[in-house]
Formats: C-alpha cells, sequence, structure tokens
C-alpha cells in the first residue's frame, strides 16, 4: 500500500508531544489532589478540637466551683478526639467590677480557654474567650480576694 499525503493520522512526534503533555497534567493533578487530602484532614482536626473546644467552654462556665486566678487543665478523651493527643488549659479571672463593688452587685468573669493537640509532628493551639456575670459575694470582697472595694 503506496503512502497517500492526504490520509489523515498522527506522526511519532505528535504521539509523543501529546503523551509527554499528558503526562504532565496527570502529575499535576495528582499533586492537586494531594494536597487537598492533607488540607482536609487538617481542617478535620481542628475542627474536631474546635467542638471539643466548645464543649470544654461551656461546661467550666457553668462550674461555679472554679477557683480565680488559677490555671486548671487536663486532657480530651483520645474517643472524642479520634485518636489524637489534646488537651487543655483554662484560667478564670474577673474581668469587670462595679466602681464601688459590695455585696449583691453584678461582677463579670472572664475565663480564657486554650485546646492544644498534635498533628504529625507539629503542636497546635487555638484560644476562647468565654464570659459570665456573678453577684458579688462578702467572701469576695473580703482582703485578699483579689477585689478592691
Amino acid at each position: 500500500m503506496p503512502y497517500d499525503p492526504h490520509e489523515r493520522g498522527f506522526t511519532l512526534l505528535e504521539m509523543i508531544v501529546a503523551t509527554t503533555i499528558m503526562g504532565i497534567a496527570v502529575v499535576g493533578l495528582l499533586s492537586g489532589i494531594s494536597g487537598a487530602t492533607r488540607n482536609a484532614a487538617r481542617l478535620r482536626d481542628y475542627d474536631r478540637a474546635v467542638q471539643l473546644a466548645r464543649l470544654r467552654l461551656n461546661e467550666l462556665l457553668l462550674d461555679r466551683r472554679i477557683p480565680r486566678n488559677t490555671t486548671i487543665s487536663g486532657p480530651f478523651d483520645p474517643s472524642l478526639t479520634g485518636g489524637i493527643e489534646a488537651g487543655w488549659q483554662a484560667r478564670l479571672e474577673n474581668f469587670e467590677l462595679p466602681p464601688h463593688p459590695y455585696p449583691g452587685q453584678l461582677a463579670l468573669d472572664r475565663l480564657e480557654l486554650q485546646v492544644w493537640w498534635t498533628s504529625g509532628t507539629e503542636h497546635r493551639t487555638f484560644t476562647l474567650d468565654g464570659f459570665r456575670p456573678r453577684t458579688l459575694t462578702p467572701l469576695d470582697l473580703a482582703p485578699g480576694a483579689g477585689v478592691s472595694p
């Protein structure tokens, strides 16, 4: 069969160029998928930590036995964290007092909660603040209680 110049087809050079372009596109696509998977895992851990922090902050804000101006801490249950190591640290302090405090007046407490977790080899943290009102008692106004009348 003789060569016909009007016949359509691809040359070997065109096939090599097309295969090279396709290979570069596939490598770029796989790299993008890999990055997206890493980001999704990182966001999943962060989202889980945020949810645990909100729950812990709410529990601490409701607990009236927490001492003021003292740091308390603890770990999160690994069954709740998806097996990653995580914990929290909190501090409750006076935030706002009336100008001339006396028993029965309202004051505002601030609770600072720092949550930490390990993501691979990195140690990640973030902080949440919560506020709650409280009624001042004579014990709050006693010398050394941190409230000046």
